[in-house]
């Protein structure tokens, strides 16, 4: 055989290869002595038999039958045959890209096969990251139980520095105890100086809780603390604070008017000694309105606006004579 036979019968061959991803599967055959199902498969020709026969189909016809014979072994020789792993071996004029990509591809994936298999149950899942330290906070101890006599004498010396009078709720905080259990020991306290007749007593005011000295030894406290070194209110000013307190909230124009009297100048003196101070104004009118303080109740030791002293007992007994004659 010539050059130029072995060249064109080459050029055929590769013209009439098929790929490994196009050809057909094979044909599988059936186990012995399993039942037929009755269904037909379609002949498949093997990759090696359709190289074997185009070659000879497209050979044009030579009288030399020797020649024939010899492009019949040059093909055996030259056609893919499969490979033992599975995979056909490139054709002579195939790209080696192509076949070095397909190779590749089948190693890697064979390669790969073990770790995808491993990983399959968690694909999608993101990993978890490591959970961070945390800080316990580790709670105190509870503050011991006093018992009935420390708890006492706490109460009697946080009572003595006190410049205003203190809440049950903030001894209880203070002391880390109970609230329900500091009631019960102020009024024990305020039984027991009572009893002892003490020159000082323990009383409730302004909402707390505070040591007062009593009513019969006010003369002696007066002189040693009060004698010309504090400014006492005037007789005006006692007056107007006594019709706030009574008629609060009440507005100024209707303080002058129970006192016959303009009292502009006795309520500015009353706000800033801290004993009235304004709370809104009146929706009719818009004029400001006044109450009487903290502090108010505070010096004259009283928890609340209704400890305040009747009035009835301090009115005179001609008061209709008096209103007729005012009108």
């Amino acid at each position: 055989m010539s050059d130029e036979e072995r060249q064109d019968s080459l050029a055929d061959q590769a013209a009439a290869w098929i790929p490994p991803w196009e050809r057909p599967a094979p044909q599988r055959k059936p186990a012995p002595g399993a039942p037929d199902s009755g269904a037909e498969d379609a002949p498949v020709s093997s990759a090696t038999d359709t190289v074997d026969e185009l070659p000879a189909a497209a050979a044009p016809p030579a009288a030399d039958a020797e020649a024939a014979d010899g492009e019949t072994a040059d093909a055996g020789t030259a056609g893919p045959e499969p490979a033992t792993d599975g995979t056909p071996e490139p054709g002579p004029d195939e790209d080696v890209t192509t076949a070095a990509v397909t190779t590749a591809g089948g190693a890697a994936g064979s390669d790969a096969g073990p770790e995808t298999a491993g990983e399959r149950g968690t694909a999608g899942v993101p990993k978890r990251q490591p959970a961070g330290r945390r800080r316990v906070t580790v709670a105190p101890p509870p503050a011991p139980e006093l018992d009935d006599a420390e708890l006492r004498g706490a109460l009697e010396a946080i009572l003595l520095v006190v410049d205003e009078p203190v809440s049950e709720l903030v001894l209880a905080q203070v002391l880390e105890q109970k609230p329900e259990r500091i009631g019960p020991v102020l009024d024990d306290i305020a039984a027991g100086y009572t009893a002892a007749g003490h020159g000082f007593e323990l009383r409730r005011a302004a909402g707390g809780w505070r040591l007062y000295t009593r009513p019969e030894y006010a003369a002696y406290v007066e002189r040693f603390v009060l004698d010309g070194q504090s400014v006492r209110l005037t007789q005006a000013a006692l007056e107007t604070l006594a019709v706030v307190a009574y008629k609060q909230p009440v507005t100024r124009g209707r303080v002058s008017a129970i006192r016959g009297v303009n009292c502009d100048g006795v309520l500015r003196t009353l706000v800033s000694r801290g004993l009235v101070e304004e709370c809104g104004a009146e929706p009719d009118s818009g004029a400001f309105l006044y109450r009487t303080t903290t502090m108010f109740l505070e010096k004259l030791g009283l928890d609340s606006v209704a400890d305040l002293p009747p009035l009835a007992p301090f009115l005179p007994d001609d008061v209709e004579e008096l209103a007729d004659a005012t009108r």
